[in-house]
Parts: structure tokens; C-alpha cells; sequence
């Protein structure tokens, strides 16, 4: 009787737990920063997929030649101003949606930041000073407006292998002007890599993992080839005894989506509203319930403009698309 009262009151933690886990779970949204501003309605559709959060995205910009990292620079969209970041986060404040704020750097001339290298000690030192200056004035901004988790850089793989003392002592920095969570986005093929994450609290991981080299791969298909990476991630997320965040992850609406996006050139490939959504069907069934797993932000939403349209009908967002309606199922389950 006594083993029997036991083992219920066990079960009854866990199942405890494992709803409380559920019900904090990240189901974040990417934003496209407008060019324009916006109106607290626009704000108000993200929530249309069940989203709970939104990562703000100021883009910065800096050359291979000329490492200096530019930012409230003339000719910047409206969205990617400290001004125009600000009146997003208090839109999505607003609209009851809690905010990872995420600057980000283009490389003109290559866009990915992975590959990014100064050429000799002093480009180095001209792109840590000035990429220090970029990160703690959105460190401010983040603390002042009451952020909830701030990302310190994407996807820098070099920079984080060769420089990782100026990483630690840049988050050092941050964690004394902001007061809350921190993470570091790193690609899929960097994340095992990172030596500081035990100076953050979510293990940050951009998640285009390649899975397959099919043109429209099964559901099953993605599912298994799924678990060998989650091995790893499980693996980490005990041994620094922190949970992972997929702080990007999402699919072009194409064929071979699951195959790698810097494979292939927009004119190769076939549109494919059913590869993206079973790409994000395998990774809700693979990856969403897993305990270590904290949530994750797709990539990505863009608000609507007259200045900058141009044809979606194959690019990541799955607005409009079947993937929407995935997404929406499997972030609307807490509301169940």
C-alpha cells in the first residue's frame, strides 16, 4: 500500500513538472525588423499562430575588408534603429508577447557571419571594439525596457573559436548592464564547439540541421534521421546541465529543403508548400516535448510594407503556407 501511495505521488510530480515545462515553453516567432513603422495591430496577427514570443532583430553590418561593425547607419530600415527597436518592443509588450532581443550581423559581400575573419590583429581589435559597442547599446535598451532574454551574436563560428576570451568577457559585460537570461545563437555545425556556454543559460542553437538529400524526404524519413542529432543535443544539455533553445529554426518552402539551404540557388529548385511542412512536422514530433528542450523561434514573419515586397512563394517564411497551419497546431496545444 505504502510502495503503491508512493509511486502515485511520483507520477504525480512528474506529470506536475512535465505540464508546468509545457506551459513555459518558448513557441517564439523570428521578426523581419520593418523598414517602416508599424501599427500595435500587426503586432497583434503574430499571435495568430499561438506565439508567446518574439525575437527582435536590429541588424548590424560590417565587410570582410572593413570589419568594423556599422550600425545607426544612414539609409537603416526604420525596424533596425534603436528607435524603431524600442517601439517594437513596447508593440510586442503590448500585445502580451515576451522578446529575445537578437542582434545579428550581415557580411556585405557574403551575408553569413560563420565565415566572417579579420585579416591581421588589427581588423581584429577594430571589430571587437566596435562589436562591443553594437551589443551593449542593445544590452541597455534590452534592460531598460525589460527584455526577457538577450542573445549576444549569431552565428559567428570563427570569431567564437579563435576569440572565445573576448566572447566571455563581452558576456561578463552584458550581464552587468542587463538583468536577466542570456544566450549565444550558434549554428548547427557550431553549438559542440562553443567553449563558453557555461557563462550563459540556454544552450542557443540555430537549428538547419541537414537531414536529408531527398527532394520531398517522409515524415518517417525526417524522424529518424532526427534522433542522431538529438542524442547530441541531450547529451550536452546534461552534461552544462542547461536547457537547449532552437533560437532559429524553419524551412524554405521548397524542394531539398531538408537538405541544406546554402546548397542551392532560388532558379534550382521547385516550390514545395508540402516539403516545408513536413520539415516542420518532423521537427515538432522529433524535437518539441523533449524535457531539455526549452522552445525555439522560427524563422521567419515580416510585417507588411508597400516599399518592400517581393515573391515569398519559396522563401523561409511560412506565412500563408500549410507550414503555418503546423506551427499553429503545435504551438496552440498549451491552450488546449
Amino acid at each position: 500500500m505504502f510502495r503503491s501511495l508512493t509511486l502515485l505521488l511520483a507520477l504525480a510530480v512528474l506529470t506536475s513538472c512535465y505540464s508546468t515545462h509545457q506551459a513555459d515553453k518558448i513557441h517564439g516567432v523570428n521578426l523581419e525588423m520593418p523598414p517602416d513603422p508599424i501599427e500595435h495591430k500587426h503586432m497583434e496577427e503574430v499571435k495568430n499562430v499561438h506565439a508567446n514570443w518574439v525575437a527582435v532583430i536590429p541588424y548590424a553590418f560590417t565587410r570582410p575588408d572593413q570589419p568594423e561593425v556599422r550600425f545607426q547607419h544612414a539609409g537603416r530600415w526604420w525596424g533596425e534603429s534603436v528607435e524603431g527597436t524600442a517601439a517594437c518592443i513596447r508593440l510586442a509588450h503590448e500585445a502580451n508577447l515576451k522578446v529575445m532581443m537578437k542582434p545579428h550581423i550581415w557580411v556585405a559581400g557574403q551575408g553569413w557571419a560563420g565565415d566572417f575573419e579579420p585579416h591581421d590583429e588589427a581588423g581584429w581589435k577594430l571589430w571587437e571594439a566596435s562589436n562591443r559597442a553594437y551589443i551593449l547599446t542593445y544590452a541597455h535598451l534590452a534592460d531598460s525596457l525589460d527584455v526577457a532574454l538577450f542573445c549576444i551574436g549569431t552565428e559567428y563560428r570563427k570569431t567564437t573559436a579563435k576569440r572565445p576570451d573576448y566572447w566571455r568577457k563581452l558576456i561578463q559585460e552584458v550581464r552587468t548592464i542587463y538583468d536577466g537570461p542570456v544566450t549565444y545563437a550558434a549554428n548547427w555545425d557550431e553549438y559542440a564547439n562553443i567553449s563558453f556556454w557555461d557563462e550563459l543559460d540556454y544552450i542557443g542553437v540555430d537549428a538547419y540541421f541537414p537531414l536529408s538529400t531527398n527532394a520531398r524526404p517522409s515524415l518517417e524519413e525526417l524522424n529518424a534521421n532526427w534522433q542522431a542529432e538529438l542524442t547530441q543535443l541531450e547529451a550536452l544539455s546534461i552534461k552544462l546541465d542547461k536547457p537547449v533553445l532552437f533560437t532559429e529554426y524553419g524551412y524554405r518552402s521548397i524542394e531539398y529543403t531538408n537538405s541544406g539551404h546554402w546548397n542551392y540557388h532560388d532558379d534550382t529548385v521547385a516550390v514545395s508548400m508540402d516539403a516545408q511542412a513536413t520539415a516542420y512536422e518532423a521537427l515538432f514530433q522529433s524535437a518539441w516535448d523533449k524535457e531539455w528542450m526549452a522552445g525555439g523561434f522560427f524563422w521567419k514573419w515580416h510585417f507588411p510594407n508597400r516599399r518592400h515586397q517581393h515573391d515569398r512563394s519559396n522563401d523561409y517564411t511560412p506565412q500563408g503556407k500549410k507550414a503555418e497551419e503546423v506551427i499553429k497546431k503545435w504551438y496552440g496545444r498549451i491552450k488546449e
